[in-house]
């Protein structure tokens, strides 16, 4: 069956750096898209990146954070840099055919990973 696993959130400080990472397994990795979202306690999802044949980014992480994928590994990567307590949050990946704005079109879920970003 289809399976995402994050790892790699934890504490770290304001300017600090984080890589994430979803481990894939169940379908074909080369052909989907695998995106992050995140959601921060009392707000709504957020879409932070997206990866398919290219990138696309939220305003709120460009230039700070990066997609990235190893279709041989079958996982996807989201390096984080310069964070701030504005990114603490809880991290998911979520597989779909395409890049998507909207958390529903998204078929599967990871059971996600803590950011939290403080000093």
């Amino acid at each position: 069956q289809v399976q995402l696993v994050e790892s790699g959130g934890g504490l770290v400080q304001p300017g600090g750096s984080l890589r994430l990472s979803c481990a894939a397994s169940g379908f074909s990795f080369d052909g989907s898209a695998i995106a992050w979202f995140r959601q921060a306690p009392g707000k709504e999802s957020e879409g932070v990146a997206c990866i398919l044949e290219s990138a696309g980014y939220a305003d709120s992480v460009k230039g700070r954070f990066t997609i990235s994928r190893d279709n041989a590994k079958k996982t996807a990567y989201l390096q984080m840099n310069s964070l701030k307590p504005e990114d603490t949050a809880v991290s998911y990946c979520a597989l779909a055919r395409h890049c998507h704005r909207i958390p529903d079109e998204y078929d599967y879920w990871g059971q996600g990973t803590q950011v939290t970003v403080s000093s």
